[in-house]
């Protein structure tokens, strides 16, 4: 069932547990998802990035995509198609592409810019019955060309951000795309909780969930984020899964070759992670809550 992530966000910031993000990069990743979201009962966000969307042909394409799926598997729980660190024009043609959901990443201009143009982007969302995400300081590493240092946001534009009427705010708070590093020092809480006074109700979001150790991941949660990025674990278990399967020679068993069986483990792999992380956010059986 195909939402805006409004409300489930607004269910999770109150019931103090958070609804995952799960990057998708094609027909497995997206089937994987939602399968194991539906067994569960939870709800769930498909973030896709503007370079995934590139490899799959467009945001149309993608959009048809999930729709067609949720609707031929009977997903019942709320799904959220999602754009995770939107360029401006990334946002208007995914708004057009009929997604329900997007995220406008400003964090690398001036917050007058950001403040302008995530208020022009607030306006045509709603508009459209979509929710909208705004991101504040930046995310540690590289997301689709956009590079951040993971400088922790100033919880005052974090406030003028969320005053434009975003429906949820992502902030630095010292958080990294990708592997985190042995000398990482850890997510900044004095940041987080000043960030959530400023702010209130306003669902919170931590990107770059993979690998941030799980009594963090649960203090951030108690601390008002409602929101949780994972891409870069799910692409991990992918491909020990699939290497395992090729250094066991299974490809060249019968047609183990055949596309279908080769990208299988994969699948699973990417089943089990999501699995661990719903269970670790807590928002397994929350579909209906």
């Amino acid at each position: 069932m195909l939402v805006s992530a409004k409300e489930m966000l607004d269910k999770a910031k109150a019931g103090h547990y958070a609804v995952g993000q799960f990057n998708i990069n094609n027909l497995e990743w997206t089937k994987s998802i939602l399968l194991v979201a539906q067994e569960l009962q939870s709800p769930v966000i498909l973030g896709m990035s503007e370079g995934a969307a590139k490899y799959m042909v467009g945001p149309k394409t993608v959009a048809a995509m999930v729709k067609a799926m949720d609707e031929e598997l009977g997903i019942t729980v709320p799904v959220a198609l999602h754009l995770d660190h939107g360029s401006y024009e990334g946002c208007k043609k995914c708004i057009e592409a009929g997604f329900t959901s997007i995220m406008f990443d400003g964090s690398h201009y001036s917050i007058e810019e950001n403040v302008a143009k995530t208020t022009e982007l607030v306006a045509a969302a709603h508009a459209a019955g979509l929710s909208i995400e705004a991101e504040v300081g930046s995310i540690g590493g590289e997301e689709d060309g956009v590079v951040g240092a993971g400088e922790c946001a100033d919880p005052n534009e974090c406030k003028a951000i969320a005053d434009l009427g975003v429906d949820m705010l992502a902030a630095g708070i010292g958080n990294i795309h990708g592997k985190y590093p042995a000398n990482w020092a850890g997510l900044s809480f004095e940041t987080l909780d000043a960030i959530q006074e400023k702010t209130g109700d306003m669902p919170l979001v931590l990107h770059g969930g993979t690998g941030i150790p799980e009594d963090m991941i649960k203090k951030a949660i108690d601390l008002g984020v409602a929101k949780i990025n994972v891409n870069t674990e799910c692409q991990l278990a992918f491909a020990e899964a699939t290497r395992k399967y090729i250094e066991a020679g299974k490809d060249l068993e019968g047609k183990g070759f055949d596309p279908r069986k080769l990208l299988a483990p994969g699948a699973e792999g990417i089943k089990a992670t999501v699995r661990e992380k719903i269970a670790l956010f807590g928002s397994a059986g929350k579909a209906n809550a």
